[in-house]
């Protein structure tokens, strides 16, 4: 047998795809938003609901999303230049992030028709944010342990439990929250997991914050407490959440947001060292290096996304080789500066990267646990 590839055939761009880069970065010329030129880990910590308005202007949200649904009818392939290009830039884009990278076409692939019609042209628009309500405490990456209920009510569903690490809740407008609505199977310990589109504004819900050491806050805890979700907001089909999450789970773990958090850090240093600021090491060229062959991984599935092909053990690669990535480049820069005393804007990069670096390889699933999902991929367990 065949052994299944790593990663999808790697196409070049072509000549529409280099046209829009320059458009974007023609456009992220002229909408440059505070005094520092670029942040790290942009996607999760850089919220700016005008400057996603700006981009929604611009047809550069919902680009996936079908024209009869408010979107713009555009391919994977072009929604990637535009991504990449953004978190290359340190564009403030958390906002929009999440709604716009899995929840779009989960809503595509299993949302009803009234869901589709209520939340796509919003997200389009960058008038609507969503958030994950994936992970628990005490969970880990292993998504059959939640713990979460839900339980049939009139007319609806009454749902009790706890998300963590939800980035965004105290500003997002809902999550999709994964829950059991049958008791476990130990036979089969994914059965009886279902889907729930949830208000984060409803009653019973309460968003605690989590705050790190650096007092910085974008993540949260969202308890729920029997809240009542209509039949209409029902995700999917009960009992199919597992097949459903799994299948959203590779527009997380691909995308250029998984190798590309640090990359404004490492463009700095290697400005830095060309002017002088800080002592040449030839190192640099390694990062870089790495950074190019991920693009390529990153961007053949996307190409595969287009092809509807399954992409969930090529995703993982990406994530797993990407993460380490960004952290050994965070690594790399703190450790360049050494005793320099690096320009204002850098060291402020090299702080922001360090405190970022113990979640890198952590969210979206950890990289240990996906080693075992790349494994069974292979054929190997």
């Amino acid at each position: 047998m065949a052994t299944p590839r790593l990663v999808p055939p790697i196409t070049a761009d072509s000549a529409d795809l280099t046209s829009l880069r320059s458009e974007v970065r023609e456009f992220l010329s002229h909408n440059r938003t505070g005094d520092a030129p670029t942040s790290v880990d942009s996607w999760l910590t850089g919220w700016d609901e005008d400057f996603t308005r700006r981009l929604a202007e611009r047809g550069w949200l919902g680009m996936t999303v079908p024209v009869s649904y408010g979107g713009h009818g555009r391919g994977h392939l072009e929604r990637f230049v535009v991504t990449e290009e953004l978190l290359a830039a340190g564009a403030p884009v958390a906002a929009h992030w999440i709604a716009d990278r899995q929840i779009v076409p989960s809503l595509l692939k299993y949302g009803t028709e009234d869901q589709k019609r209520h939340f796509l042209p919003r997200i389009a628009a960058g008038q609507c944010f969503f958030g994950i309500g994936m992970s628990e405490p005490d969970s880990g990456s292993d998504l059959a342990s939640v713990r979460t209920s839900a339980t049939r009510v009139d007319g609806g569903w009454s749902v009790t439990g706890t998300k963590v690490w939800t980035s965004g809740a105290h500003r997002a407008d809902a999550f999709i929250c994964l829950a059991r609505t049958a008791p476990v199977d130990p036979a089969d310990r994914h059965a009886g997991l279902s889907q729930f589109i949830v208000d984060l504004r409803a009653d019973g819900v309460e968003i605690r914050p989590i705050r790190s050491m650096t007092g910085a806050h974008h993540f949260n805890e969202v308890h729920l407490d029997s809240v009542i979700i209509p039949d209409a907001m029902v995700f999917g089909t009960i009992g199919a959440g597992w097949t459903q999450v799994t299948s959203e789970l590779a527009f997380e773990r691909s995308g250029p947001e998984r190798f590309l958090s640090t990359f404004q850090l490492l463009s700095e240093c290697t400005d830095a060292m060309g002017t002088g600021e800080l002592p040449a090491d030839a190192e640099v060229g390694r990062y870089v290096a790495r950074v190019t062959a991920l693009h390529l991984m990153s961007s053949a599935v996307a190409d595969a996304l287009t092809r509807g092909e399954p992409a969930d053990t090529a995703a993982a690669v990406v994530k797993v080789l990407g993460t380490t990535t960004e952290g050994d480049i965070a690594d790399f820069a703190d450790v360049s500066t050494g005793d320099d005393d690096p320009p204002d804007h850098l060291h402020a990069l090299i702080d922001a990267a360090v405190a970022q670096r113990p979640g890198f390889t952590l969210r979206g699933g950890t990289n240990e646990i996906l080693r075992g999902v790349i494994a069974r991929g292979l054929g190997l367990r």
